[in-house]
This record gives structure tokens, sequence and C-alpha cells, in this order.
């Protein structure tokens, strides 16, 4: 069967169906806890919830019917602890059902949103060690296997592959 079968098949069906039309149809009906509506508000945070509020507590995950929120400090929660009510209100009108009924702010620690925006801001790489002059005069005198020599061994190797690849990229 050639291209020309191939129209004549689409043609009886009605036709090719572009999957941008098809897939939100067959996700939604995939979906049935829900999901892709808390990744639409994970995505539109900042706009449910207010710029203000958004600055200071960002959406980690839910548990069962509680929204968990990460802040930066206890004085951000105990304040936003407050305005539970209004983030509850506005995130289930949002998603047009109730679906939190509790909030849980947590520390921030080194956990990361589900919306991956942090707030603390990139320093300065880290600056790689020169190598010291005259480093490598001591690998003959120490024994190979003491802890010493081998410790010795792998401060030489940490700076004979920051050398290396320092040569790679002037290639």
């Amino acid at each position: 069967m050639g291209f020309k079968g191939r129209r004549q098949t689409f043609r009886r069906f009605g036709g090719a169906t572009r999957v941008g039309e098809s897939l939100p149809g067959l996700l939604g009906r995939l979906d049935r806890k829900g999901s892709l509506a808390l990744v639409r508000l994970w995505r539109g945070w900042a706009e449910v919830v207010g710029p203000e509020v958004a600055q200071l507590a960002r959406p980690l995950g839910r548990r069962g019917s509680t929204l968990i929120l990460r802040v930066d400090d206890a004085l951000a929660a105990q304040e936003l602890s407050l305005f539970a009510p209004q983030i509850l209100a506005r995130v289930n009108e949002f998603l047009a059902e109730e679906v939190f009924d509790k909030v849980h702010f947590e520390l921030i620690g080194s956990k990361v949103p589900l919306d991956g925006h942090t707030q603390a801001e990139e320093g300065p790489p880290p600056v790689r060690p020169k190598r010291p002059a005259g480093l490598g005069g001591l690998a003959r005198t120490l024994k190979r296997d003491s802890p010493v020599g081998r410790c010795y061994r792998a401060y030489l190797r940490l700076f004979d592959a920051a050398g290396k690849r320092a040569a790679r990229r002037t290639r």
C-alpha cells in the first residue's frame, strides 16, 4: 500500500488530527490524581498567590490534602501561617476544587522547590589554587605505602589533573 492508500484511510476516518489538539484530552483521561492541575499551579505560583507571598514561599509538594511550602526562615513561616486561609482559598480557587485543606511550611535547607526557582544567587566560580613552586620534590623521599606518602601523591594528582584540563581548553 503506497502513500495514496494512506490518504484514503485518513479521509475515511475523518482525517489526521494534530498532536497538539488530541494530547490534552488524552492526558486528561490518564491523569486521575489531578497532577497536571498541580503542575499548572506550580508554574503559575506567583500569579496565584501574588508576588509578595511567592517571594517568601515556594511550593515543595503535597502530602495528601496538605500543601507543603518552602520558606527561607522561621520568621517567614510564622508570618505566612497567619495567611494560610487566604493561600488555601486562592490555590483551591485556581484548581477549581478543594484540593488542599492545610498548609505546612518547611524551612528551605537543601530542598529545591517544584518550580525549580531558588532564591539564593550564585556566587562567583570557585578559584582554582595555583600549583605551588617546587611541588613534587618530596615524592621520592616519602614511602609509597605510608598514609602521608599516599596523601601527598593524591595532592600531586590533583594539580596534574587540573593542568591537563587547562591544557585541553587552550587547544
